[in-house]
């Protein structure tokens, strides 16, 4: 087991995210935030917490999506499914996805797919903790990535947030 962010060095991973993104959106004008579910909201949660320090909250539109039935694989094993809440339209606006491990891309594309449900976005970029660069399978590449490691196919992330696990870290198996 190996330690590839800490408590704090997420926090500050959190905050850098958020800068990023506000960077690229000045204001959030025209821009929704939407994390994806289940593990993608803990660190959408946190980005939006964090934008609603720097910027008025009532300029924040924020959403979960669900992809339980938009991947490809829910044929090979039984997927829960999770609340959607996206209660605005996503039409012409860009988009910013927030998931917690980029690793093969499909995720993502699920992602995509049901995003179209909701509206033609202008622009959809995407926000990761973690960017497993070597592992893709899909020509996806993150936007905003907190930290990029390098692994190998039979290494696991594990992302852990205070208030589900015990502490905030990520750690590599």
């Amino acid at each position: 087991m190996k330690t590839i962010l800490s408590a704090d060095q997420m926090a500050l991973t959190v905050k850098r995210l958020a800068h990023q993104v506000l960077e690229n959106s000045p204001g959030l004008e025209d821009t929704v935030i939407i994390g994806l579910q289940p593990r993608g909201i803990y660190l959408s949660d946190r980005v939006v917490l964090e934008l609603g320090r720097i910027i008025d909250p009532i300029h924040i539109q924020y959403g979960k999506l669900d992809i339980t039935f938009y991947r490809d694989d829910i044929r090979k094993s039984l997927h829960i499914a999770n609340a959607t809440d996206i209660p605005f339209s996503i039409e012409n606006k860009k988009v910013v996805l927030i998931d917690d491990v980029l690793y093969t891309g499909r995720t993502i594309r699920a992602a995509l797919d049901a995003l179209l449900d909701f509206g033609r976005p202008k622009k959809v970029s995407l926000c990761v903790l973690i960017d497993r660069r070597f592992s893709r399978e899909l020509p996806i590449q993150p936007d905003f990535a907190g930290k990029a490691i390098d692994t190998i196919f039979s290494d696991k992330v594990k992302v852990h947030w205070k208030g589900r696990e015990e502490k905030d870290e990520v750690i590599l198996l």
